[in-house]
């Protein structure tokens, strides 16, 4: 069954076939749509089961069915209206009965972007609350006041500020504002969610920002929130505060790399000044050992992703050994650390790159001191030795061919 196919099918119950959402959006942006998610107006939902006895369905507060157009399972929702009782986003009583009309459906969603619908059977395009205009003049602009029913609307609206490089209006900021105390209440889950989102973006700290003009960062992120204010010494640091320095940092590599816990990694990096006493300013000594406390108290209350975490954790505490190493012993030992981080050298090396603007030469061109350290063997060890004396011989030949391998550079 094609979509038209689909179409005519509802089209012959009374109803009317619509695409929503996301795929409309960017369908009038002019890019590639993504999934198409699909609303069906005026059918009572005994009568799509009677004809669609396959539809499998999946909603629990309101029908949405899996229905299979053109060799693809996709969304299917009867239109509905929300009325808010409770808290959070479980906190709604839905109607969805047939007489629904998709601009009511419309109206219960978050921005005039998104509120915007396609009428499969002849491609017109529905747009009660002036969706495109909001879209031609790049604006996030909430539909009406029920935006703050879901407190999560606010982090969603951060995210795809950066996402589609779009501006947040004013109004809108202050519905924001007004999820302050919901928010709190909100599954870590579902702020995870946006985060993780907002830190594939190609200017995550957009996010951020726009957080911190509806005053939701010190709720939602407060590690982060925490590095406002936290002066650093102006010569090293001309950008401004440890806030500053970090928007810095995280754009930065998010222009290096897609891996999202390397981009993480760069965010959290200097975490620890945020717990600065404020005596100690713009100093921040030891923030290495005190940022391990903190992210580990993040994933206390939002437990992180593995490798977000470890990779986190390792650039925390050696990020600023990178630029300090001198002895060529010392040199190889972190080298076979940084080997070992979650991230790989090109992870790391993306965050120190970022952070001191420029990567010492052992990890420029560590693929090469990696493959002379490596190349020592056991197999060459002096029969006579034992124990840590193997150890030692190890590490002492290691050591010999990196200079070895500095000498024919120069």
């Amino acid at each position: 069954m094609n979509e038209m196919e689909f179409s005519q099918k509802i089209d012959d119950l009374g109803g009317t076939l619509y695409i929503v959402g996301g795929w409309v959006r960017d369908k009038i942006r002019g890019v590639i749509p993504k999934d198409k998610d699909f609303v069906i107006c005026h059918v009572k939902e005994e009568d799509f089961k009677q004809n669609f006895p396959k539809a499998k369905k999946v909603g629990k507060s309101f029908p949405v069915y899996l229905v299979k157009i053109e060799d693809k399972e996709c969304e299917v929702a009867f239109a509905r209206k929300e009325r808010k009782t409770g808290i959070g986003y479980t906190g709604f009583i839905v109607d969805y009965d047939e007489k629904v009309t998709i601009e009511e459906d419309l109206y219960r969603r978050d921005t005039t972007m998104n509120s915007i619908a396609y009428r499969v059977r002849d491609g017109k395009i529905i747009d009660p609350y002036k969706g495109r205009e909001d879209i031609e003049k790049r604006y996030i602009k909430a539909v009406s006041h029920h935006f703050k029913e879901d407190p999560v609307r606010a982090l969603r609206a951060a995210r795809q500020a950066c996402e589609l490089n779009f501006k947040i209006n004013e109004d809108t900021v202050n519905l924001m504002r007004a999820c302050k105390e919901e928010i709190k209440s909100e599954p870590q889950e579902r702020i995870f969610n946006e985060l993780q989102r907002a830190l594939k973006t190609k200017k995550p700290s957009v996010f951020f920002r726009s957080l911190v003009k509806a005053d939701l960062l010190e709720i939602l992120f407060p590690e982060i929130y925490a590095l406002i204010g936290k002066t650093q010494p102006v010569a090293f640091h001309p950008e401004g505060d440890a806030f500053e320095h970090t928007m810095e940092i995280v754009d930065l590599v998010a222009g290096m790399t897609d891996d999202v816990a390397v981009r993480f990694a760069g965010l959290v990096h200097d975490l620890g000044k945020g717990v600065t006493p404020k005596e100690m300013l713009p100093h921040h000594y030891g923030h290495e050992e005190k940022g391990l406390a903190v992210l580990k108290a993040w994933n206390k209350r939002m437990t992180l992703p593995k490798k977000w975490l470890q990779g986190g954790l390792f650039v925390i505490k050696e990020h600023m050994r990178a630029a300090r190493l001198g002895k060529v012993g010392k040199i190889v030992d972190f080298l076979l650390i940084v080997e070992k981080n979650p991230l790989g050298f090109a992870g790391f090396n993306c965050v120190i790159l970022a952070d001191s603007k420029s990567l010492p030469y052992y990890l420029a061109d560590y693929h090469s001191y990696l493959q002379k350290i490596h190349s020592v063997s056991m197999k060459n060890c002096p029969s006579n030795l034992k124990g840590k004396a193997i150890g030692d011989w190890i590490r002492n030949e290691q050591i010999k061919l990196f200079k070895q391998n500095i000498e024919v550079e120069a």
